[in-house]
């Protein structure tokens, strides 16, 4: 592939477009309700097993303040590879794979819907349409991270 275009991952959150790189998207699921984890920061749905391993599945619209919808069959889980291992993040619909021009990406605005910039890693104009690209190691910050082992680690231990 050529370096002066970015092959983006885009779906949608309520009437927004975004986008992930997709060298950060693992696997696009279907929705499956995941198993709910006590404790969990609110924008954690909980967690789903993927080849093998137990990871943490986002609620996309929950964390960056959209109202909730219901579940629809449009509904996915994009797994995305973070620098901490895989996370899951729920979304309203998976459009397509957009090869954008790099130029096209213009650096993120301070705050979009709530979002600040850090958790963007741009903005792409895909067919005069804005595409909000995110930064994908920010879905579920190292913090966040922390937080929901620790409940998983203690529902497991409840469990006995």
């Amino acid at each position: 592939m050529k370096a002066d275009v970015v092959k983006l991952v885009t779906f949608r959150l309520g009437q927004d477009l975004f986008a992930a790189d997709i060298s950060f998207v693992e696997r696009v699921l279907r929705y499956a309700a995941p198993s709910s984890v006590p404790d969990a920061p609110p924008w954690v749905e909980g967690v789903l097993e993927h080849r093998g391993k137990v990871i943490p599945i986002v609620d996309m619209r929950r964390r960056i303040e959209l109202p909730e919808v219901s579940i629809t069959p449009e509904t996915r889980i994009l797994v995305l590879t973070t620098s901490d291992g895989w996370v899951g993040a729920i979304v309203d619909a998976v459009l397509e794979v957009a090869i954008v021009p790099t130029a096209s990406v213009s650096p993120p605005p301070s705050l979009f819907r709530g979002l600040a910039s850090h958790f963007l890693r741009g903005v792409a104009k895909v067919r005069d349409q804005l595409i909000v690209v995110l930064e994908v190691d920010r879905v579920l910050t190292s913090a966040d991270r922390l937080v929901f082992e620790q409940a998983v680690e203690q529902a497991a231990a409840a469990r006995g």
